[in-house]
């Protein structure tokens, strides 16, 4: 993939409101993410100009042909990291790598829960939802990763920069990965096994965990990773100040790491529409401003 001046990740109405005024500026622009949950079988009534209701799906197709026509570069594909380089930022997708000058961060803040009783427990003692962050801590351990996507995959294969003890488990759900991670997992050596934890245990730390059959497993990490990759997972691997879920932004919608921007209700705050418009807007003029302002 090409270097980009600005690369949003997610295509709600935030997403799509900063591409299109990014795109209208003239901004080398990409945008990658699939249909939001907006786009489902929702009925609008409320938003500005429409006095006759509209389906959130038409909304985001016009707000997607919008960007289109400003030059914007748009992928349904998945965003698994982003990691912070000299000069700018690196996104991993499904599919490849970007390089940017910009982020904004527009995806929500849904996070699929793994099922695990006692999870929170041993959140900081052994359950992790972020590798660059902690995967350090566990060099030379046994450790699992929980999830059944490419999100899941991606942060087995990042374990084993720290160890070589990997194994994922899907909790009883189907694999959702390409031939080419698969692929990857099994030149890794990564077992995949589909039972469900239902809990752990540990004196102090996570020292066991517990399957739904009654069996266990010594685990010394365990790294939460349903689902696709979320704001809560970039901010973690980024080093975002977080409130809760939600990442802090100002009113530009700058967050606490020089161009990374986030919008709509990862931020928060009124989680309407109208209001998920104008963030997407603001973050995407300080992100223009910052590209300007780096030469980019």
């Amino acid at each position: 993939m090409k270097n980009v001046q600005i690369l949003i990740v997610g295509q709600g109405p935030a997403g799509l409101s900063a591409a299109i005024y990014a795109g209208r500026a003239g901004m080398n622009t990409q945008l990658f993410g699939c249909d939001p949950k907006v786009a489902g079988d929702y009925t609008i009534d409320n938003y500005f100009g429409f006095p006759e209701p509209i389906t959130g799906k038409e909304l985001i197709e016009r707000g997607a042909a919008q960007a289109e026509r400003f030059g914007v570069a748009m992928r349904c594909e998945r965003v698994l990291a982003i990691h912070a380089e000299e000069g700018g930022y690196r996104v991993k997708t499904e599919a490849g790598e970007a390089d940017t000058c910009a982020v904004v961060l527009a995806t929500g803040v849904s996070r699929v829960q793994p099922g695990i009783k006692n999870l929170s427990d041993y959140e900081g003692r052994g359950v992790s939802y972020c590798v660059s962050c902690d995967g350090f801590f566990n060099r030379g351990k046994k450790v699992f990763v929980v999830g059944e996507g490419v999100f899941a995959a991606n942060q087995a294969l990042e374990l084993l920069t720290y160890t070589p003890h990997v194994t994922v488990c899907t909790q009883e759900k189907q694999m959702d990965i390409s031939p080419v991670f698969m692929q990857q997992l099994e030149a890794a050596d990564i077992a995949v096994m589909k039972k469900k934890i239902v809990s752990l245990e540990g004196d102090g730390g996570l020292e066991q965990i517990v399957f739904s059959d009654g069996s266990r497993e010594n685990a010394d990490g365990l790294f939460v990773a349903m689902g696709q990759a979320g704001a809560a997972d970039f901010a973690a691997s980024l080093g975002l100040v977080q409130n809760g879920q939600f990442i802090e932004a100002d009113h530009r919608q700058q967050t606490n790491l020089p161009g990374v921007f986030a919008a709509g209700d990862c931020v928060g705050r009124f989680m309407q529409i109208s209001v998920a418009v104008g963030e997407g807007a603001m973050a995407a003029r300080s992100a223009i401003g910052y590209v300007k302002k780096q030469g980019g």
